[in-house]
């Protein structure tokens, strides 16, 4: 599999670039932007993230006030009551186990560790501890969301029934360094070609490796043949 994976890793980088890494956010910010984002869109998550963070200087700020409060904040988010509860548990739970609202402890910890020390804390799932695992802390695991769930399946590098049986099955054997541009590339590939309906499969940079069965093809698939055979000699 490592293989397979090296090689989808060079076609996406050839389609769509090495995507750059930007300073590693605080994990607790991450944590309750990433909390924001399910559901929604970028645009409406990043409001209601901004919200809280101008309104109030600290997050043990935020940890004082009431859930509906912290509701109100993030209501264009959606799933106002969900996500605001989890946000207040978080930052509970964090005061009263750390004595402040910290994650810098996860830094000395292994992958798996901090892993279960995340998802421990009600609505924070598998897809947001390993994107703190991947921004915050830079280890080299690979979140799955729906878009990379999707794709690999229809590529073929895995049969799996969920984003959570996709993100423990790709990470057993994920090779060292790629797991940032593995993660990233797949997302845009999954938004921008690999949709879930119509797929735009001829202009598709794995197209000559995929597996997906209604594959719309056309007389351009010799190419990519030859492009990934090329790539794969160097892997």
């Amino acid at each position: 599999m490592k293989d397979k994976i090296l090689l989808i890793d060079k076609l996406l980088k050839k389609k769509f670039g090495t995507p750059q890494r930007s300073k590693p956010p605080n994990p607790v910010d991450l944590l309750i932007a990433t909390i924001l984002s399910q559901n929604t869109n970028d645009k409406n998550s990043y409001k209601a993230f901004q919200n809280l963070k101008q309104k109030y200087s600290d997050w043990k700020t935020v940890a004082d006030l009431r859930t509906s409060q912290i509701e109100k904040l993030i209501k264009i988010a959606g799933l106002g009551k969900q996500k605001s509860k989890a946000i207040k548990n978080l930052l509970v739970s964090l005061i009263k186990e750390r004595g402040k609202v910290s994650l810098d402890h996860l830094i000395k910890m292994k992958d798996e560790e901090i892993l279960n020390e995340l998802i421990k804390f009600p609505g924070i799932g598998v897809k947001t501890a390993s994107c703190v695992l991947l921004f915050s802390v830079r280890r080299n695991v690979c979140p799955v969301d729906t878009h990379v769930h999707r794709t690999l399946n229809r590529i073929g590098i895995v049969k799996t029934s969920s984003p959570d049986k996709t993100f423990y099955f790709i990470n057993k054997s994920l090779p060292d360094t790629v797991a940032h541009s593995f993660h990233t590339n797949l997302i845009r590939l999954g938004r921008e070609i690999c949709k879930p309906a119509n797929p735009n499969c001829k202009v598709c940079p794995v197209l000559s490796i995929c597996k997906f069965e209604n594959k719309n093809l056309d007389g351009n698939k010799k190419e990519y043949v030859e492009n990934s055979f090329m790539l794969l000699d160097n892997v």
